[in-house]
């Protein structure tokens, strides 16, 4: 019987809570099991916070909401998110997340508010949040490659800071480390990119939290070692199965599974020198699509290249749309830069690793 009434609605804070929200405005949004609100609110000003500004509240009693929360939060410092996690019969699973400008204020929250007791004699815990932001995915094709996966999980998911690719012994095909920009990122990334693979790819992935230590990006990936007593293993299914036809006009993102086998986009990293290898002057991607286009009367190629943001390695995000005359839509897709002695030499090279995928998609079509 206790757990019964337990789970019924209390109707005088539900009145409660919606003239509240009519009073001060202030707009809910329901996401996944949760309640949000901000991220950011309307009047914030400035950058999104980083790490560290955000904590974790539990013990909260289920007929309290966000009228009671968020004033009691927003009175410590700044508030730029708060999450109420609920359940499908409209109250609150007992837990809930407030992020602020600061990592200052994320303290002060926990020094005031920590133990504090609510009218119905509950005290709230309130500590810090282990933001985890990185996610690992395991079952890989071996002939992945980063710079194209870093592109397919720009397409499933928001917030991709940073892929690193990795192998090792005892592991089935490659495993990937992705860091994403917040852990609401990561915990929605977590939710699609397993069903997402498998409906796009047919890859039955793995996902799991990966820990909080920074990872090594552009690690080269080793060769697993099997035991020779070990029959060998039937050959990981390739990314390359059959799949329809991508047509120029209809291109959106390179396909995945064409994709992993392309050369790389990253024109600025110079190839290790093997023994008795010779070395191949670079050519000039941008000229080279510029006198393919010329010569089968397409016209010059038009860039449109767009700065991002700077991932955790030191290399510099674009996106780009190039226009070619005569085709019917855009190649679009995302490069990767090591920052330039100068702004124009840095975007030359961009433009540069966007005119090689080009040229990839086009001899591939």
């Amino acid at each position: 019987m206790e757990e019964r009434s337990s789970q019924v609605l209390n109707p005088e804070r539900l009145k409660a809570l919606e003239m509240w929200l009519q009073e001060t405005d202030v707009k809910l949004t329901q996401v996944n099991g949760q309640r949000k609100y901000g991220g950011p609110p309307d009047d914030w000003l400035g950058a999104p916070p980083g790490p560290g500004c955000e904590v974790f509240i539990s013990q909260i009693p289920r007929d309290v909401f966000e009228d009671q929360l968020i004033p009691l939060f927003r009175a410590v410092g700044p508030l730029w998110e708060f999450r109420l996690m609920m359940n499908f019969s409209g109250q609150n699973r007992g837990f809930a997340y407030a992020k602020y400008d600061s990592p200052a204020s994320a303290a002060a929250a926990i020094r005031s508010l920590h133990g504090r007791a609510l009218g119905s004699g509950a005290r709230l815990s309130v500590r810090r949040s282990t933001e985890k932001r990185q996610l690992c995915l395991g079952e890989l094709p071996t002939s992945t490659r980063r710079e194209q996966l870093l592109q397919v999980l720009l397409d499933f998911s928001e917030g991709v800071e940073g892929v690193s690719l990795r192998a090792g012994p005892g592991e089935q095909g490659m495993s990937a480390v992705v860091v994403y920009a917040s852990h609401h990122a990561a915990s929605m990334a977590k939710k699609v990119l397993i069903e997402a693979f498998k409906k796009r790819f047919g890859l039955a992935i793995t996902l799991k939290w990966q820990s909080s230590s920074r990872p090594k990006h552009e690690e080269p990936p080793r060769p697993s070692k099997t035991p020779p007593s070990s029959p060998p293993k039937p050959p990981r299914r390739s990314l390359d199965s059959p799949r329809p036809p991508l047509r120029l006009a209809q291109r959106q993102l390179p396909a995945f599974s064409r994709a992993v086998r392309a050369p790389s986009p990253m024109v600025h990293a110079a190839p290790e020198s093997s023994r008795g290898a010779t070395m191949v002057p670079p050519v000039d991607a941008a000229a080279l699509l510029q006198g393919v286009c010329e010569v089968y009367g397409q016209g010059k190629p038009l860039y449109d290249l767009q700065y991002h943001n700077m991932g955790p390695d030191g290399f510099l995000c674009f996106s780009y749309r190039v226009y070619v005359p005569g085709l019917a839509a855009p190649f679009t897709g995302m490069v990767q830069t090591l920052p330039g002695p100068t702004p124009g030499a840095t975007q030359e090279e961009a433009r540069r690793a966007t005119a090689q995928q080009v040229l990839s998609a086009l001899y591939r079509a």
